[in-house]
């Protein structure tokens, strides 16, 4: 079995998210792909969107594809889960004989910095999601490239309000949540 894990906040998720999904299915031979939000990024302090909001959105986001499926595993910790960990965890699970590990072209540069940076690498074959974004000078892993290039974060639409980037299956549910608050 070969499996792709696409982790991260999704705080909250946009159409760079879905378009990334979307060509990790296309581009990459894979029998499944875990969508796995984050209980709280170990390289931040808090969350804009709470892990079970952030859980609800993705899960009716891609309800539709069959091949992916949204993973609980670090909400459950309660606590900063570190990528290893969970590649291990899904290793384990499905006894996997390929892990693509989808990440962002902005984590690129801090890659090194992640816990168990080299036994990630033996593990898992990188794949960047291209975000329209200055070339990226890091050599520290070889990656396959996913071409993206939708220029938006999930900073941008929590500071700037741009809901423009929220997918249409979910704006109407994340817009209820922002009137509440």
């Amino acid at each position: 079995m070969k499996i792709a894990i696409f982790g991260g906040s999704f705080d909250p998720p946009h159409t760079g998210h879905e378009a990334i999904v979307r060509e990790a299915l296309k581009s990459l031979d894979m029998d499944r792909l875990f969508i796995v939000p984050t209980y709280l990024n170990p390289f931040k302090k808090s969350f804009f969107l709470d892990e079970t909001m952030r859980f609800k959105l993705l899960q009716k986001l891609f309800k539709s594809e069959k091949k992916v499926e949204i993973c609980d595993y670090e909400i459950v910790q309660k606590r900063a889960v570190y990528t290893i960990e969970t590649v291990k965890f899904l290793q384990q699970q499905t006894q996997c004989s390929t892990i693509y590990l989808i990440i962002g072209e902005d984590n690129l540069q801090k890659l090194p910095l992640w816990q168990s940076f080299e036994e990630l690498k033996e593990l898992v074959q990188f794949v960047v999601a291209s975000r329209n974004i200055k070339e990226s000078s890091s050599t520290a892993v070889e990656f396959i490239k996913l071409p993206i290039n939708i220029d938006v974060s999930s900073t941008d639409i929590r500071e700037n309000g741009y809901l423009s980037h929220i997918p249409e299956k979910i704006k109407c549910d994340l817009k209820q949540i922002l009137e509440k608050r």
